[in-house]
């Protein structure tokens, strides 16, 4: 007994008796809040090879993932005016076709999880004076002292991104915090410190102008002509100006059939392992599916509603039954 412990004791070390270059990232990502793939060479792997990356996930953007990758680039490299944060950047367009699977998935590979994304609802931030959530009420008012949501965020993970999402629902004034974050890569809480915001990549998503970018898909450089007057009725200047503004396009029927595919291939791995099921999905389940997406500027959420409403329920029926 006492060898079949020390055999185990042997296999389960709590403690490494060789210290790496892992291990010794690890620890300091752990004291100062860097993410563990900043420490490393990872990072630059990812963002040299972002097109391939996002393209695995985000499909039908080609120039949203382009542009994004261009200013990343710059970013990173350190070859911008300093000071400023490693992104501000605007997405415009239609709902569902992946403007916040796109901040999800570069949270995943710039940082290394999720959990180093905060996401801001900007429709719970339609009157002047909720701006005191985002950054803390100053001394001598209700809350004092407790920080807000936006500055405690960063203050707490300083290498990190930041999702304003339906940034058009919230009220004009609370987007002037915004000025100096995207500008001088810094913002002052309500107690008056100031909180670094220079390695943090801001996203703010929108519907705004989403018709003009219906209208004018084939032709980017009109659309970005005829989109800038749109925003600039909602932002002002020269908050437009601190922001780089992405256009996410509808999808096409192409693009469409690509994420149904990819989405039964899911359910049907998940067939398979979870149940042993053999499954045979026909062609026809795909012009099915395409035939009840009846507005495309739902794009991919229409898809899911369908694929979750009209598909599923049936089929797990059936796989109940098998199984009572």
């Amino acid at each position: 007994l006492t060898a079949e412990l020390d055999a185990l004791h042997n296999d389960r070390l709590l403690v490494s008796p060789h210290v790496d270059k892992k291990q010794i990232a690890a620890v300091i990502a752990e004291w100062t809040g860097v993410p563990l793939n900043r420490l490393s060479q990872n990072e630059m792997s990812v963002i040299t090879d972002l097109p391939k990356w996002l393209g695995d996930t985000i499909k039908g953007q080609d120039l949203a993932i382009a542009s994004l990758h261009k200013h990343l680039l710059t970013a990173r490299a350190a070859l911008r005016r300093p000071g400023r944060p490693l992104g501000a950047f605007l997405l415009a367009g239609p709902s569902g076709v992946g403007k916040t699977e796109t901040v999800l998935q570069l949270a995943e590979l710039l940082y290394g999880g999720r959990q180093y994304l905060t996401t801001i609802n900007m429709s719970e931030f339609q009157e002047k004076h909720t701006v005191s959530r985002l950054i803390g009420s100053p001394p001598g008012y209700v809350g004092y002292g407790e920080g807000g949501v936006l500055t405690e965020a960063i203050r707490q993970k300083p290498y990190s991104v930041v999702l304003l999402d339906e940034v058009e629902k919230a009220h004009p004034d609370v987007l002037n915090l915004f000025y100096q974050a995207f500008d001088k890569g810094e913002m002052a809480d309500g107690e008056g410190r100031l909180i670094d915001c220079k390695n943090i990549v801001f996203f703010l998503t929108s519907n705004l102008g989403y018709q003009v970018i219906v209208e004018h898909a084939d032709d980017p450089e009109t659309m970005q002509e005829v989109l800038y007057p749109v925003l600039a009725d909602f932002f002002k200047p020269a908050l437009l100006a601190r922001m780089e503004v992405v256009p996410y396009l509808p999808l096409s029927k192409e693009t469409l059939a690509t994420i149904i595919a990819g989405k039964l291939a899911r359910l049907d791995n998940v067939l398979r392992s979870r149940f042993g099921a053999e499954v045979i999905i026909e062609p026809e389940v795909t012009d099915e599916i395409m035939s009840r997406v009846t507005r495309a500027e739902n794009g991919a959420r229409m898809l899911e509603s369908v694929i979750d409403g009209n598909m599923l329920p049936p089929l797990s029926l059936l796989l109940l039954q098998k199984m009572a």
